[in-house]
């Protein structure tokens, strides 16, 4: 068996995107989502709660969204610049993020802090969804 106090000093010592780009490597190989399982729980532990008020929590209003990169766009350097505002990145790592179609540059935040952080990278030029 692996020496799993080791493999957690190595995964802590991944950058944002090395961490990313594993996420995705393991849901290919293992064939699954690493946001299912979230949300199979999160069900799970409102049916149990809540017995039959479940089909009425799963109807309630999203409250978590990420801000996704679709195409830096013409001004990338501009969209860099506000990657690197959004989140602490690197310059290098900011920019692997604006050049990544489908990057994540924020994950689980606030509808406000989403939309504001759209409409900043639309300013600079960037293609963006919020999901």
């Amino acid at each position: 068996m692996a020496d799993l106090d080791k493999l957690v000093e190595e995964l802590s010592a991944l950058s944002v995107l090395e961490a990313a780009e594993l996420v995705k490597k393991l849901e290919e190989k293992w064939g699954v989502s690493a946001a299912a399982p979230v949300a199979v729980a999160a069900v799970a532990a409102g049916a149990a709660s809540a017995g039959a008020a479940a089909p009425a929590e799963a109807a309630e209003e999203k409250t978590e969204f990420d801000v996704v990169i679709k195409d830096a766009g013409p001004k990338k350097i501009e969209v860099i610049k506000v990657i690197r505002t959004l989140v602490n990145l690197s310059l290098t790592e900011a920019k692997a993020l604006a050049e990544t179609p489908g990057s994540k540059v924020l994950s689980a935040v606030s509808k406000e802090a989403a939309m504001d952080a759209k409409k900043k990278l639309e300013e600079a030029g960037a293609v963006v969804e919020v999901k």
